[in-house]
């Protein structure tokens, strides 16, 4: 069963924050002991908390993001994690050059688990400035993505 997921995004501190906070509130409310993190591929802002008003949206919805600090994907992540979401196609392409050879563990984009939502790509509301609607989208996500994680899981 996959019971360690990494959610991806570009400086670690909008999308995939938000998708771990949002994940973690909605296992524990299902009842699922789940290993959950967050990191960036890309450097900019290591050691920082979540991006202000991405904190502030999720705050909106009653998650909190304030605990979280900002790291870069590892080629080691692809050892510790079961499963690596990507929240757009090029976190995805800069994930697959850092997998070791001959490395298994899943990658998929965080939308495969909304296709209802008609996207493959959360935008990024650093640029958009949407916050809402890409907390619309990891909600919806992270929904799909249970289901599929229940209906896997052993009978208790």
């Amino acid at each position: 069963m996959t019971e360690r997921i990494l959610f991806v995004c570009l400086g670690n501190i909008c999308r995939s924050p938000t998708a771990e906070a949002v994940m973690r509130r909605m296992a524990g409310e299902a009842g699922l002991r789940l290993t959950l993190d967050s990191a960036g591929t890309g450097d900019w802002h290591l050691g920082e908390p979540p991006y202000g008003a991405a904190q502030a949206a999720a705050a909106r919805r009653g998650y909190d993001l304030s605990p979280l600090r900002a790291r870069r994907a590892v080629a080691q992540d692809f050892e510790r994690f079961d499963l690596i979401l990507g929240m757009d196609a090029d976190n995805v392409a800069a994930l697959e050059r850092l997998r070791p050879p001959g490395n298994a563990t899943a990658l998929r984009l965080m939308l495969d688990y909304a296709p209802q939502a008609g996207l493959r790509d959360v935008p990024d509301p650093y640029l958009t400035r949407d916050f809402d609607h890409t907390l619309d989208l990891l909600e919806a996500a992270s929904r799909g993505l249970l289901d599929q994680l229940r209906a896997a899981a052993p009978p208790a």
